[in-house]
């Protein structure tokens, strides 16, 4: 059988077989395993912003250099970015199930070392290594979801509440973060992990299916070094001129450069390789390409854009903390709404349609925020997040959706890996690009402001903060000139922003022209999922003695099927590919 390898031939060990309804062919309890995987997907999520808010008690307590400081806050993504092809294709030929739960014991390891770091260079270390288990979950969370869900309008339902859950733990990270900070101790945002990783483990291991791809051919242990150490090198300098770093300078230029070497060195590797490491045919194919692409795009235009609008609620409208995270909260929200009735509206709208609307409504919200002023517009500022939480999250539900459906089941690791990465790329050139436009915007209005000495106006000009310590310290009129001038600099270049970011999105909303008009459902999915169902209900109808088929009473020779006793050749399709995956799904219900 090509493909996917399932328990479809022999029981996954460890799990009963009364759970068989979780395997590639779907049944009862694949919902369980949704719930299982957004778990597992929700600890992650929140473990990428939960430290935000801590960052000033990890200072005060461990006295962290500024270079120390800006690696245990940008470490973990660094490291993650940088793995998820890796483990995303080792998922496809170990086990998927396997990596996530290696995943699992490493990512509450790795918490329980941060939680009682006694040191900067600890921390770093146990971050790292949190870096490395989000790198083993999220792509196998996907790479699972897209095999126990074969049938595509299910799986749509699924991919728009495990998005969901991305959402909320995105939004719950800063909040229970700073509870947490605040009743405890900076530890504890890392130490909450632990009782979530100790019961993922059995249960996982007891729940989830096993299933691996191809395993054709050896897997390319220099192949994956060369993309992992490719991707760390562009995300490092990509980071660098996001944390303000000049893009010519040596230090952010060197990797860059090497990390595009190294990826070119990948792709010209894979297109050569008989089993390459990840499929680049699939680019090839204008739905998967594109949406990536939009991913890109999304997150290109937002992410920035989300950490200077906290900028503004704290430092212009003197929000705090807590404030400005429930004041994001809307956002959160609508983006759970789209992510639950997403598939509903996938199968109304088709691919094309929403991910175009969904773009339309995320620029038009973008627009509706240059509303935002030198003074509190709650109502403008609440009716902007709400659409724009619902179109972003409409955008991106749709193109991981049209990007899974696009890869075979044996390689949906990779093509999970592809879609995480471009989702982490997206994210840090978008806050390099619009944080580079905000301060170009900026500077002008702080360089010359009357009665402000040149020297001040040059260290003013490099953030509002900065700008606020400045005035602080000249006091009088010229401190409240520079107070009041660089108030209006920062949302004036909050406009600018918004602009581009604008630009951005309709710019996806054009590429998002080429994905297909209608979601395309085979039959031989809905066939096989109802017989699946069908036959699992008789069987349970039926006494232990009955439940034996034929096929168990006969000897191992006289149990394979055609398909098992068809040569490797055979096996393929007529352009030597592996066989589409509905023939394995159709293989499993008849074996269920």
């Amino acid at each position: 059988m090509s493909g996917t390898t399932t328990a479809g031939n022999r029981r996954t060990a460890g799990v009963p077989r009364q759970w068989r309804g979780t395997e590639a062919s779907g049944g009862a309890n694949r919902w369980v395993v949704l719930l299982v995987l957004c778990v597992s997907l929700l600890l992650v999520a929140v473990d990428a912003t939960v430290l935000h808010v801590a960052v000033p008690a990890v200072t005060e307590d461990l006295r962290p250099g500024a270079i120390e400081l800006l690696w245990i806050v940008d470490v973990y993504p660094l490291v993650c970015a940088s793995l998820l092809i890796l483990f995303g294709t080792l998922g496809d030929r170990v086990g998927r199930r396997r990596v996530l739960l290696l995943g699992y014991a490493l990512f509450g390891a790795a918490s329980a070392i941060a939680a009682f770091a006694p040191n900067p260079q600890i921390l770093i270390v146990a971050r790292a290594l949190l870096g490395v288990g989000g790198a083993m979950i999220m792509p196998a969370t996907l790479s699972i979801l897209r095999q126990v869900f074969p049938d595509r309008r299910e799986r749509a339902l699924a991919i728009g509440i495990w998005s969901a859950v991305a959402a909320v733990g995105a939004a719950v990270g800063p909040l229970l973060g700073g509870f947490l900070v605040e009743n405890f101790w900076w530890g504890s945002v890392f130490l909450v992990n632990l009782p979530l990783m100790i019961v993922a483990l059995p249960v996982g291991r007891w729940l989830l299916p096993e299933s691996t791809g191809d395993k054709n051919g050896p897997w390319d242990v220099l192949g994956a070094v060369m993309a992992a150490c490719g991707l760390f090198c562009v995300v490092l300098g990509v980071k660098r001129v996001g944390s303000g770093a000049g893009p010519l300078d040596a230090v952010t230029a060197a990797p860059v450069l090497i990390g595009v070497v190294l990826l070119v060195l990948f792709v010209r590797r894979q297109r050569r390789r008989t089993h390459p490491l990840v499929d680049l045919k699939l680019f090839a194919r204008p739905a998967f390409s594109i949406s990536v692409g939009c991913i890109v795009l999304a997150l290109l235009a937002l992410v920035g854009l989300e950490l200077i609008a906290a900028q503004y609620l704290q430092l212009v409208l003197g929000l705090t903390p807590l404030e400005t995270g429930l004041r994001l909260l809307p956002l959160t929200f609508a983006a759970m709404a789209a992510g639950l009735v997403g598939s509903r509206m996938l199968q109304w709208l088709g691919p094309r349609v929403m991910v175009v609307v969904g773009f339309a409504l995320t620029a038009l919200a973008v627009l509706s925020l240059t509303a935002m002023g030198l003074s509190d517009r709650p109502a403008v500022l609440v009716g902007g997040f709400i659409v724009l939480g619902f179109g972003l999250e409409t955008t991106l539900f749709s193109a991981y959706e049209s990007m899974l459906n696009e890869a075979s089941a044996g390689s949906a690791g990779g093509a999970a890996a592809i879609g995480e990465t471009s989702y982490q790329l997206g994210a840090g050139i978008g806050i390099a690009l619009l944080g580079s436009v905000m301060n170009a915007a900026y500077k002008p209005g702080v360089s010359s402001v009357p009665g402000v000495p040149a020297s001040a106006s040059s260290d003013a000009s490099q953030s509002l903060g900065a700008a606020y310590k400045v005035s602080d310290r000249l006091g009088g009129h010229a401190g409240e000139a520079l107070r009041s001038a660089s108030r209006a600099a920062f949302v004036h270049g909050l406009h600018v922003t918004l602009a581009v970011s604008a630009g951005l999105l309709l710019l996806g909303a054009l590429a998002a022209l080429r994905l297909p008009r209608v979601m395309e459902c085979a039959a031989d999915d809905e066939e096989s999922s109802q017989a699946s169902a069908d036959q699992q209900a008789r069987a349970d109808q039926r006494g232990p003695a009955d439940r034996q088929g034929p096929a168990d009473r006969q000897g191992p020779a006289d149990r394979q099927g055609p398909a098992d006793r068809q040569g490797p050749a055979e096996q393929q399709g007529p352009d030597g590919t592996d066989a589409p995956a509905r023939l394995d799904r159709a293989t499993v219900a008849a074996e269920s």
